[in-house]
């Protein structure tokens, strides 16, 4: 599946739960409806993946940890805050980076806007 057509299977996922449970509550009530969205539709998802960070050849004891990888391919940053940072984006580019994959998804759940919401960011 392309990039495309997973992100559109991805998009059309989180407006369910959007449009479901509407905006406001916990990332993590967002986060398992996303998944259990996700699976229904016949996806490979993967939760609160741990992602190793390597500094000069040692790999650090604190790995990082990211919301979701569907199919192996497509990394979702779910956050439900009144206010988008910049910070978000940047840490959905390092995750990419790291895992060496293409392209993510940041999805804010308290948009009142869900098209909106959600960000494409590619490596």
């Amino acid at each position: 599946m392309t990039d495309n057509e997973l992100t559109y299977q991805i998009r059309g996922s989180i407006f369910e739960v959007y449009n479901t449970l509407g905006p406001g509550l916990l990332e993590s009530v967002y986060e398992e409806a996303l998944v259990f969205e996700l699976r229904q539709r016949g996806l490979e998802v993967t939760r609160q993946l741990e992602v190793p960070v390597h500094y000069k050849g040692n790999e650090l004891k604190t790995p990082l940890r990211l919301d979701l990888l569907v199919e192996n391919q497509v990394i979702i940053e779910l956050k439900s805050v009144e206010e988008m940072k910049p910070l978000f984006a940047k840490q959905l580019l390092t995750y990419l980076r790291l895992l060496d994959k293409r392209v993510g998804l940041l999805v804010n759940f308290s948009s009142t806007n869900i098209r909106e919401g959600i960000t494409r960011i590619v490596n």
